[in-house]
């Protein structure tokens, strides 16, 4: 027997996300389970920066920093501007700064 409402039960089958959408939002939100990624976007919120100047700041060489840039560009969290030879990644949408901020503020930092 059922205990939730009929209301409850036609606004969670509404609002309730199809199994392709949940892959898809769990492929979003695993992006931020990985702390290279995580110092990546942070750093990439602050400016543009080249896999160069990413593997300096983050202390890790560039094959790694490259490795994970493929990540977030193929899930379109990251582009790149050329700039001569060198490519410059950045953040393609301030809503991704807004949810590491929101993470920030909940742990209390």
């Amino acid at each position: 027997m059922l205990m939730a409402t009929a209301n409850v039960l036609q606004d969670i089958e509404y609002y309730l996300p199809d199994k392709a959408s949940t892959t898809k939002i769990a492929r979003f939100f695993a992006v931020f389970s990985d702390c290279t990624r995580l110092r990546l976007l942070s750093a990439l919120a602050i400016s543009p920066l080249c896999v160069t100047d990413l593997a300096n700041i983050l202390e890790t060489n560039q094959t790694t920093v490259s490795h994970q840039l493929k990540t977030l560009r193929d899930l379109g969290m990251v582009d790149f501007e050329r700039r001569g030879k060198i490519l410059y990644y950045k953040i393609t949408n301030p809503k991704i700064n807004e949810i590491l901020l929101l993470g920030v503020e909940y742990l209390g930092y």
